[in-house]
C-alpha cells in the first residue's frame, strides 16, 4: 500500500503525577480488585494543574526529534490526533509547532477519538507518497482526565493522560506500511461523548449543574462494538496487504480495556505472547495509547527490525481502523 513509507522514530511522554487504584478507593465507591479484574488497569498518569495536552505533545515531539537526531526545521507537517485539545482553537498542532520551533511546518489537529493515531498515520503516509511532504510529525496526545467526573466510577477508573509521537518519512523499500483500513459508524455517536461545551450545548449554568461537561459512556454497549470492529479492521487491513494472521509478529491494540484486548486477540487467533499490553501502567490514553505502546515494544525488544506489526483501535464517533507495518 505505502511500502517504503513508515515510522523513522518514535517516543512518548506521560505526566509525572500518578493516581493508583488505591487512591481511587478513597474518592469513589470502588476497589483495586474491581478495577483490575474488569479493566486490567492498576494506575494512570494525569495532568498536573499547570499542564495541558499541548505540553505533553511538545515533550513527546522533542524526545522523538532527539531520538531521530533531527531538527524541528526538518519537519514539513505536524498532525496531532486529540479529543482533548487545550482549547477549540488554535489547534494543538499549531501550539506544538510554536513550542518546538518547527518554522517550516504547517500544522493541524484531527479528532477521531481513540483511533486518532491510526487515522493520522495513514493521512501522513498519503502526503509523503504524493511528494507533498518529506517528514511528518504525527502525535497522539490526550489530557482526558480534565473531563472526568471523579464521582462516576464507570469512567474515572479508565482514563489517563499522555502523548506519543512519531516521525514519518521514507524508509527501506521493503519496510513501511503494508496495508490499512479506516472506518466510522456515526450511529454509535451517542454512546461515548462529551455533551456540553460546543455549539449544541454551549456552557451555561444548567450544563454545569447537570455535569454535562464530563465524559458520558455506555460501556456495555461499546464493548461489543469495539471487539467486532477492532477485529474486522485487522482482517481488512491484512486483506489489503495480501497477508494473514500467521504473518503477524506483533499486535499492538488500543489500550482501552484488558478484556477488550483479550477478546479481540482471541477472535483473531493471535497468541498472548504476540500482543503488546501496557494498560496496567497508563489506563486508556485514547489517541496516545498506540504510539506509547509501540515505543515501549521497541524499547522492550518485542518489536525489532523486519517484524510485521498490526495495530487496531476503536473510539468515539464511532471510529475504528488498523494499519500493518514492516518495522
Amino acid at each position: 500500500m505505502y511500502k517504503g513509507i513508515g515510522i523513522i522514530s518514535i517516543d512518548s511522554y506521560v505526566p509525572q503525577k500518578v493516581i493508583t487504584n488505591f487512591d481511587l478507593e478513597k474518592i469513589v465507591d470502588t476497589t483495586d480488585e474491581w478495577i483490575r479484574t474488569r479493566t486490567g488497569i492498576k494506575k494512570r498518569h494525569i495532568l498536573d494543574e499547570n499542564e495541558a495536552t499541548s505540553d505533553l505533545a511538545t515533550k513527546a515531539a522533542q524526545r522523538v526529534l532527539a531520538r531521530a537526531n533531527m531538527k524541528p526545521q526538518d519537519i514539513d507537517c505536524i498532525i496531532v490526533a486529540t479529543a482533548s485539545p487545550d482549547m477549540f482553537f488554535p489547534s494543538t498542532g499549531c501550539i506544538v509547532q510554536r513550542n518546538i520551533g518547527a518554522v517550516n511546518a504547517f500544522a493541524m489537529d484531527v479528532s477521531a477519538g481513540c483511533a486518532g493515531f491510526i487515522y493520522i498515520t495513514i493521512l501522513a503516509a498519503q502526503m509523503i507518497a504524493s511528494g507533498f511532504c518529506k517528514h511528518i510529525l504525527v502525535i497522539g496526545a490526550e489530557g482526558l482526565t480534565r473531563f472526568i467526573d471523579w464521582e462516576d466510577r464507570a469512567t474515572c477508573v479508565l482514563f489517563g493522560d499522555g502523548a506519543g509521537a512519531a516521525i514519518m518519512g521514507k524508509v527501506a523499500k521493503d519496510r513501511g506500511i503494508l496495508g490499512a483500513y479506516l472506518g466510522s459508524n456515526g450511529e454509535g455517536a451517542d454512546l461515548l461523548k462529551l455533551p456540553a461545551g460546543g455549539t449544541r450545548l454551549p456552557a451555561s449554568v444548567e450544563t454545569v449543574a447537570t455535569r454535562s461537561h464530563y465524559i458520558k459512556m455506555q460501556g456495555n454497549e461499546i464493548f461489543k462494538y469495539a471487539v467486532r470492529e477492532m477485529s474486522e479492521s485487522v482482517i481488512k487491513s491484512l486483506a489489503s496487504a495480501g497477508l494473514t494472521i500467521e504473518d503477524l509478529d506483533l499486535f499492538v491494540p488500543h489500550q482501552a480495556n484488558k478484556r477488550i484486548i483479550d477478546a479481540v486477540a482471541k477472535k483473531l487467533g493471535i497468541s498472548e505472547e504476540k500482543v503488546m499490553v501496557n494498560i496496567e501502567e497508563y489506563g486508556n490514553t485514547s489517541a496516545a495509547s498506540i504510539p506509547i505502546a509501540i515505543g515501549e515494544a521497541v524499547e522492550q525488544k518485542k518489536l525489532k527490525e523486519g517484524m510485521i506489526l498490526a495495530t487496531s483501535a476503536f473510539g468515539a464517533g464511532f471510529t475504528f481502523g488498523s494499519f500493518l507495518m514492516r518495522w
